[in-house]
């Protein structure tokens, strides 16, 4: 199938998110030819009431946007790392069960992928990843009305997906899992919701 430009969105906090995106990194390490755009996305801010102080302008969750701030910095600046970068920041939360909050946490995933860390985080300081986070999250709330991770977004179409599986090192399970979604995306646009009641294991 002929695979449009589309997006995905993230946020380092969320099972379903690393999900995804190891299906998307291991696809793209092995070779799918897609554009494709990794969009942050913050559940903080999902959570935050109405008329309450937006987290980029809370200094109390300062700490709960390091990660994907570094993860921006990594992705606008250090390109070429940005796969290893975004897969370990999933591991280290989800796998090593490590607190993204913490400044040495991320700096030690850093510099295991090869990355410094203080370059990241000075650059974090100045407060540029803080404003692209912002807008990227911003934007895909107003075009898309986006609530949540991981959603695929392909020219005017948005989808939130749960994938329930892992790659696990084989990158043709991967390549189809996402082109099945982006599939049913563009085949399929009357099924608006479609879920399991029970989740086999």
């Amino acid at each position: 199938m002929s695979i449009p430009p589309f997006s995905v969105t993230y946020d380092y906090r969320c099972p379903f998110a690393r999900n995804i995106h190891e299906h998307l990194i291991e696809a793209v390490r092995a070779g799918a030819q897609w554009q494709v755009e990794f969009v942050p996305f913050s559940l903080s801010q999902v959570h935050v009431e109405e008329g309450g102080t937006p987290v980029w302008d809370d200094p109390d969750k300062a700490p709960s946007l390091l990660a994907m701030e570094a993860g921006l910095v990594v992705r606008d600046r250090f390109p070429d790392r940005f796969l290893d970068v975004h897969e370990a920041l999933f591991a280290a939360r989800h796998d090593q069960g490590e607190d993204l909050r913490r400044q040495p946490v991320v700096g030690r995933v850093l510099d295991d992928a090869g990355v410094d860390a203080d370059e990241v985080f000075e650059a974090v300081t100045e407060g540029w990843p803080g404003e692209v986070f912002r807008k990227a999250h911003e934007a895909a709330v107003s075009s898309h009305q986006v609530f949540g991770v991981p959603t695929f977004i392909v020219g005017d179409a948005a989808v939130f997906v749960r994938v329930m599986t892992r790659p696990a090192g084989d990158p043709e399970l991967a390549r189809s899992t996402i082109e099945h979604v982006l599939a049913l995306m563009a085949d399929r646009r009357e099924l608006n919701e479609f879920k399991h009641t029970t989740i086999s294991r």
